[in-house]
């Protein structure tokens, strides 16, 4: 039986409807928002899945062509691989939905959320959040939810609620924010260059707007929800905790002691292989995983209480200290950019390449097609943390850490008006050891600034880490990988001196008070601080010229109606252009020519015939033209390329003329003044004015 709750959001109808549409999943609903539709449905293995100890989730964020009554470009139409969209908005909801789940529920689970409906005003990914959460709700699914998920516009000063996409060009943010009841669990977005006090509030503003959605959910599945599966603790002997933890902990204490992550990581694996060991041969075969789980909560127990009781990290540092920072400008010859930046055991190298806008990247989405000028791509290589692995196209991780660099590096990008350029960066993880997202946003600026790319102001960027027990909590300036693995929150913070430019936050609790928001965004401002300072050091402006080997670019405005000129029939005259200067010319519909070139004298030479092309007649201005037809009343005369003027007979010579072809026969080059341009176009020529000019009467 068809069920459906509806609720007013941000001055749209808000319904979840259930029970008509794909009822075999364990829960599944249709979130239609505006003339948007999201079909969400959640499935789990009816058994659990054997020797993992993680929760296997799976989430994927599918938009179907067809949505927006479009048929898929290519050869095969119909959907390929997910888009890097697709691909950042399945993370959307995968990280605020996997900390709700049970800790010892190890069922795969599979959410996937089908755009059926998209209009070009409301975005269905805050949708899609909300959905997945119902879905989960009404399901037989263990899940402490519900959560919600909202975007939140600053439009003249004023929050906005999933502001339609028409309006979040003036928005000088953009942030998704997703939240329980209770608290938020989940931030991911941008802004332009805000103060800390003023991404706060939008946070808070967020959390306060889910509420409505929240109980929406709650009336749904008081409706129809299953029971839900329990999910039982794995048995403890409480003997055996006893004595694995009193033999392990001096020794995972004095292998904490080590500063070093490869040092300490290889003493933490040998203290464990031999504990566990030791406790097999006496407790049995069946005993490892239990040992091994008593390990782990050993071992995050004492990383916690180091933190929480004497204020002292692994590494030796305090809860606000950052580790040394090193940065290195210049450091690859033949790239247009490059930077090394260095911080602790985590280390970057990013290069910055030069294009023309032949090469921005050509996007096809549900809401139209689109190009884009910049782009920031992020690979994190197994060698990076000492792995072996395959190595595959782009991780969604990858994806994820690229998308928040790049927003956290486009405002303060120079227009495309004073720097015309397509701006590639692409930053490759040589070492890993905690936040190497940051580093990248860091390492880019450097890049940016070696290729003289004429940034507003620079950027950095620090992850911060919490510790909570009860109500006391530590928050953690520049984690370190371990703290983000025993750590109840990760929290990326960019900007500028004066404001934050992009956000990402993910927790493992319930969820974040103000109060400890407020302590983090204050802390990374500070250390941002910090970072800046230092990055300042090795390069405190912009290179004053490009890279030489980056292309040079000019751009020069003409008429539209000019355009067809300046290509010819089937492109023939560009093409000439460009085999005989060698340089890169982009004609946009507007009228905006760009010629990109090495060489400067290239460029100009292009431009020089491009004038040529589309200069025209001025009245009053001689010209040598030349003579292209004869008739029995004048000449017509080529004075600009495909601009034609006549010469009336009478106005041929400063004589009487009976025949023209006794003065001109066609090809031949003749000075002539324009005398008159008609309504119409027409031009009307003298050679009679040039002669008297030249024979002026005493």
């Amino acid at each position: 039986m068809k069920e459906v709750v509806t609720t007013q959001w941000g001055g749209r109808t808000l319904s979840i409807e259930t029970g008509q549409l794909a009822k075999q999943a364990n829960g599944s609903v249709l979130v239609r928002y505006g003339e948007s539709a999201v079909l969400v449905t959640a499935t789990a293995a009816k058994t659990p899945r054997e020797g993992i100890d993680f929760f296997p989730l799976s989430v994927d964020y599918l938009e179907m062509t067809y949505a927006a009554g479009k048929i898929p470009g290519g050869f095969f139409k119909r959907e390929g691989r997910p888009s890097e969209r697709e691909v950042l908005v399945s993370r959307f909801i995968d990280r605020p939905l996997r900390p709700l789940f049970p800790e010892h529920f190890r069922n795969d689970v599979q959410i996937i959320a089908t755009v059926l409906s998209a209009d070009d005003e409301n975005d269905p990914d805050v949708v899609a959040i909300a959905g997945a959460s119902a879905a989960l709700e009404i399901s037989d699914i263990p899940f402490n939810g519900p959560i919600a998920g909202v975007r939140i516009g600053r439009i003249n000063d004023t929050f906005v609620i999933n502001p339609p996409l028409s309006i979040m060009k003036d928005s000088d943010i953009d942030l998704i924010v997703a939240g329980s009841e209770e608290a938020v669990v989940m931030v991911e977005g941008s802004a332009r260059g805000v103060p800390e006090a003023v991404v706060l509030d939008a946070i808070m503003f967020g959390h306060r707007s889910l509420q409505d959605v929240i109980q929406l959910q709650r009336e749904l599945r008081a409706k129809v929800g299953k029971p839900k599966l329990s999910v039982a603790a794995p048995d403890m002997p409480q003997d055996l905790v006893i004595q694995v933890r009193q033999r392990a902990e001096p020794a995972i204490r004095q292998a904490l002691s080590i500063s070093t992550k490869l040092d300490r990581n290889a003493a933490l694996r040998a203290v464990m292989q031999e504990i566990v060991e030791e406790f097999t041969h006496t407790a049995g075969e069946a005993m490892q995983p239990t040992v091994r789980s008593i390990l782990e909560a050993l071992h995050e127990e004492i990383i916690r209480s180091m933190i929480l009781e004497q204020g002292k990290r692994i590494d030796g540092r305090s809860p606000t200290d950052i580790r040394p920072i090193s940065c290195d400008v210049g450091v690859l010859p033949r790239t247009h950019g490059s930077g090394l930046f260095t911080r602790g055991e985590t280390q970057v190298m990013v290069t910055t390449t030069l294009g023309t806008a032949q090469d921005e990247q050509r996007i096809d989405s549900l809401i139209g097609e689109s190009s884009k000028a910049f782009m920031l791509h992020y690979n994190f290589p197994p060698f990076c943390v000492g792995e072996v692995r395959p190595l595959r196209a782009p991780s969604r991780r990858e994806i994820g850490h690229g998308n928040l660099a790049e927003r956290a590096i486009i405002p303060v990008l120079p227009s495309a008006d004073t720097f015309p350029y397509t701006i590639r960066i692409v930053s490759e993880v040589l070492e890993s050891n905690g936040s190497s997202s940051m580093a990248t946003v860091c390492g880019s600026i450097l890049s940016l600034m070696d290729a003289g790319v004429p940034i507003k102001e620079p950027v950095a960027g620090i992850a911060m880490g919490l510790v909570k027990e009860g109500e006391r909590f530590v928050v953690l300036s520049d984690i370190l990988g371990d703290e983000d693995h025993v750590g109840d929150m990760d929290f990326k913070v960019a900007g500028t001196r004066t404001g934050v430019t992009a956000i990402q936050m993910d927790i493992k609790i319930a969820g974040l008070t103000r109060d400890i928001l407020t302590t983090a965004l204050e802390q990374a401002r500070i250390g941002r601080l910090h970072i800046l300072d230092i990055m300042m050091n090795t390069i405190a402006a912009p290179r004053p010229e490009i890279s030489p080997r980056a292309p040079r670019i000019a751009t020069l405005q003409v008429k539209p109606d000019k355009i067809s000129t300046i290509i010819g029939p089937g492109g023939k005259t560009i093409k000439g252009i460009i085999a005989q200067t060698g340089v890169k010319i982009d004609v946009e519909d507007d009228g905006k020519v760009t010629v990109a070139s090495p060489d400067k004298a290239s460029i100009e030479q292009a431009i020089q015939m491009i004038r040529g092309l589309i200069e025209e007649a001025e009245i009053g201005k001689t010209y040598l033209g030349t003579v292209r037809r004869i008739t029995d009343f004048g000449a017509f005369v080529e004075i600009l390329p495909g601009i034609d003027g006549l010469i009336h007979i009478s106005q041929l010579d400063t004589k009487r003329v009976n025949n023209v072809r006794d003065i001109l026969k066609e090809g031949d080059e003749v000075l002539v003044k324009v005398l008159d341009i008609d309504a119409q176009g027409k031009i009307r020529l003298s050679r009679k004015a040039v002669l008297a000019e030249k024979s002026p009467r005493s």
